[in-house]
C-alpha cells in the first residue's frame, strides 16, 4: 500500500495556515490547487512557506491564461478563473525558486460536469462559436509528474486534447448520457416492482449505448 509511506498534512492556502509543515524538507512541489480569485495570494503564501529549501516548484495552470481579456465586470464574472491563474503564474515565476508551468485545456470532467448542470434547464443553450480542446485529466497528471522529476523547464508547451470540440459537439454527449441513464431508470426491473416485461427492450438500450461510447468519436 503506497499510502503507507505518504504523509497527510491539513493547511489553508488562503491564509497561509499550516502550510510550512507540509513544505517543510520538500524538494519538489507541485501546486494544483485553484479557485475564481486569491490565487496569487494562495501562490505566494505557498512560495513563502517553501523558503529556499525547494529545488523545483511545478504550478498547472489553464491555456488562455494571459490572453483572455478581463476589461469588465462582465468579463471577470465570466473568466475571473482565468486572471486568477495569470497572477499565480506571475508569483510563481517572481519566486525565486526553480519553477516549471505547464498551461493546461479543460479537463473532460469539468465540462461533463458544465453540460449536466445546463442540461436540467428547459431548453438547454450550446453557445456559438465556444469551442473546447478537452484533455483527460489523468493524462494532465502524469505529465505534471513527467516535469516534476525533469527539472525546473520555466513556462513549457501548452498540454491540449486530441481533438477540438464546438460546445454543441460536447452538449450532444451529455445529452445522449443523459437520457439512457432516464431509460434504464425506466425500463429495470429493480425500479419497477420487479416487472420483467421492459427485460428485452433494456437490453437493446444497454447494447445501443455499449457501441456508442465505445466510438471514437464519443470517446473523444
Amino acid at each position: 500500500d503506497l499510502t503507507n509511506d505518504v504523509e497527510f498534512v491539513a493547511g489553508d492556502l488562503g491564509s497561509g495556515e499550516g502550510i510550512g509543515a507540509g513544505t517543510d524538507g520538500a524538494e519538489i512541489i507541485i501546486h494544483l490547487a485553484g479557485s475564481q480569485k486569491g490565487d496569487d495570494d494562495k501562490a505566494r503564501h505557498l512560495v513563502e512557506a517553501a523558503g529556499t529549501e525547494a529545488r523545483h516548484l511545478v504550478f498547472i495552470s489553464v491555456v488562455g491564461a494571459d490572453r483572455i481579456p478581463l476589461e469588465s465586470a462582465i468579463d471577470r464574472a465570466m473568466f475571473g478563473y482565468f486572471g486568477a491563474k495569470r497572477g499565480a503564474e506571475q508569483v510563481v515565476a517572481g519566486s525565486g525558486l526553480p519553477w516549471t508551468t505547464l498551461r493546461a485545456t479543460q479537463f473532460h470532467d469539468l465540462l461533463h460536469t458544465t453540460a449536466e448542470t445546463m442540461s436540467k434547464l428547459p431548453v438547454m443553450p450550446a453557445p456559438a462559436h465556444f469551442r473546447f480542446q478537452p484533455v483527460d485529466s489523468g493524462e494532465v497528471a502524469d505529465r505534471l509528474v513527467q516535469l516534476a522529476f525533469a527539472g525546473p523547464a520555466g513556462l513549457v508547451p501548452d498540454f491540449g486534447g486530441p481533438e477540438i470540440l464546438d460546445a454543441k459537439d460536447t452538449w450532444t454527449k451529455v445529452e445522449i448520457r443523459k437520457q439512457y441513464k432516464s431509460l434504464v431508470k425506466d425500463l429495470h426491473p429493480d425500479m419497477n416492482g420487479g416487472d420483467r416485461s421492459d427485460e428485452d427492450r433494456l437490453q437493446e438500450v444497454v447494447w445501443a449505448w455499449d457501441q456508442i461510447k465505445d466510438s471514437r468519436s464519443f470517446k473523444d
